[in-house]
């Protein structure tokens, strides 16, 4: 199977070069999300010559103008992580809606877990639906086996919804970190000003410069406990049988709440269940989200039936 990638310009500081096309994220709006909707509506038409399918990952505002362009083209599209829904707009916004759009356009569907395809199947989208389990835990193989629970705890804060009570979230971290000085917290801080101006408060908590996901996973094997608000994260928590504090009011995982995942709606609860599951920090289950051979699947599934 030939394939030609597309690099759409976002994070070019994170993204290794070597795409066959590669966009140049302008700034075409005052509203960002309108400017990234607006760059992937534009992109050549070259880049569209002699391809039959597009496969987009993911739910980013990017993934949308992607599955849309390839629509317009009457091209089919691939969606690689399909399904997950927390069935609320604002939660995470906008992420909750570019999935659904795309999973109303998309014609090949590759999920995650048995809930995903229900989700699909009860909203009766179009198109063939797929078990695979999700490729972010093919790149985690190689470190299984370095996996240990030492002092550091594995904090990160980003997410649109979490922003107007950052400075809430970043107290109670701070809090905590000052309460068990014989834990280390570390917070690879997102360079988001809504982020990076509440930084202040965090006076016991060891900062660092955004990681490459390589050196977050360093970190993730080794700690005992994560807090965090970001659904990947939750994922690779439960392969490496790390427990996490999920601080949002919903998530599209819920496979693993309850074992490796545990909800915290809001900061001044945080430090309840934070004190409750420290101690007990320890888990052996197998992960929901996949074993680690999503890419084989994939590719037998498209030899096998397209």
């Amino acid at each position: 199977m030939r394939f030609k990638t597309l690099f759409t310009g976002q994070h070019k500081d994170i993204v290794p070069g070597g795409a066959d096309f590669n966009m140049e994220m302008k700034n075409l709006s005052n509203n960002r999300l309108d400017s990234v909707m607006k760059n992937c509506l534009s992109i050549p038409e070259e880049c569209f010559e002699s391809v039959e399918y597009v496969l987009v990952q993911g739910d980013t505002t990017s993934v949308v103008g992607l599955a849309m362009a390839a629509m317009h083209r009457q091209i089919k599209v691939i969606h690689l992580e399909a399904g997950l829904r927390t069935y609320n707009k604002k939660n995470p916004y906008p992420e909750e809606t570019n999935r659904r759009m795309v999973s109303s356009i998309a014609d090949i569907h590759l999920c995650p877990t048995v809930l995903n395809k229900e989700n699909l199947k009860n909203e009766k989208v179009e198109g063939d639906i797929y078990i695979v389990g999700n490729t972010v835990l093919d790149n985690l193989l190689e470190y299984k086996k370095d996996c240990e629970y030492t002092n550091k705890v594995l904090v990160t804060m980003h997410r649109r919804e979490n922003h107007w009570n950052m400075h809430k979230w970043f107290a109670e971290i701070n809090l905590l970190a000052k309460t068990h000085p014989h834990l280390e917290f570390i917070i690879p801080l997102h360079p988001n000003p809504n982020v990076q101006k509440h930084k202040h408060l965090l006076e016991n908590v060891k900062i660092v410069n955004p990681l490459s996901h390589d050196e977050l996973i360093k970190i993730l094997v080794k700690c005992r406990f994560v807090i965090t608000d970001s659904g990947g994260l939750q994922e690779e928590c439960s392969y490496f049988n790390k427990k996490c504090l999920v601080c949002r009011k919903v998530t599209e995982r819920p496979e693993s709440v309850g074992s490796t995942s545990f909800m915290v709606e809001d900061p001044f609860d945080l430090s309840i269940l934070f004190n409750i599951y420290i101690y007990d920090y320890k888990t052996d289950t197998v992960s929901p989200y996949g074993d680690g051979k999503s890419a084989k699947k994939i590719c037998d599934i498209f030899q096998d039936n397209y």
